[in-house]
């Protein structure tokens, strides 16, 4: 058993993409995270590996595994919890997901006014989806928050799963003489994001990304769980 002084390993775990930007992506922000944390690992529920089991395997050193994942569904309710009950870790501690969190709203307003978008123009917050409804409630609870902010209704609209789709929720919407934008409720450019784009908005916000709200929370996760 690693001695208790020891700080914990920190495994932060995706759901893993085909898509290069996807995983690029990821791979920047763990080590964006790793620059301010201390060492830090990769692991992925889907598509790719090595998965959450493969790197508790490794070690019985205190680990603390943070999803990120914007939202909460399947894999944060009971697939990466299964990783850890099957691996027979004794120390090994599951933050909260990414989102949502207040702290994203900065990021999201950020990557509107980039792409144009000016108070008075009506936002819809796009998410690729989920057949959990848990996480489609956790994106219109984000759609919620952003809304609070800029003053004004944000629905959430749903790419591959999950109802109302975004563009209906972009016709749905749409009022003439005014403006319509979309929050992309994303971390990486790919097919989602591009499919956004098909929606009939006046204009897409970019993906999340490297935004250092993204990065602050992911640092703040696993503090949070250190200290907890």
């Amino acid at each position: 058993m690693a001695a208790l002084t020891e700080p914990p390993r920190r495994i932060l775990v995706a759901h893993g993409t085909r898509s290069a930007p996807g995983v690029a992506l990821i791979r920047a922000l763990a080590e964006a995270v790793a620059a301010r944390t201390g060492p830090l690992d990769v692991a992925f529920v889907d598509v790719l590996g090595p998965s959450p089991s493969d790197l508790l395997a490794e070690s019985d050193r205190p680990t603390v595994l943070m999803p990120c994942f914007l939202a909460a569904g399947y894999h944060v309710h009971t697939d990466v919890p299964a990783h850890i009950a099957d691996s027979g870790h004794p120390a090994a501690v599951l933050t909260a997901p990414l989102g949502p969190d207040p702290a994203l709203v900065g990021a999201l307003l950020r990557r509107l006014r980039e792409a144009g978008w000016q108070p008075g123009d009506r936002v819809v917050l796009g998410s690729t989806g989920s057949s959990d409804p848990r996480a489609r409630d956790d994106v219109r609870a984000m759609a919620a928050l952003l809304g609070d902010r800029i003053g004004d209704d944000v629905p959430a609209g749903f790419l591959a799963a999950g109802s109302p789709t975004v563009a209906a929720e972009v016709a749905r919407v749409r009022e003439p003489g005014r403006r319509l934008f979309l929050a992309a409720y994303q971390l990486a450019d790919g097919l989602f994001h591009a499919r956004l784009a098909e929606a009939g908005a006046d204009g897409v916000a970019a993906p999340l990304g490297l935004a250092p709200e993204v990065i602050d929370l992911i640092v703040r996760r696993f503090a949070d769980a250190r200290s907890g």
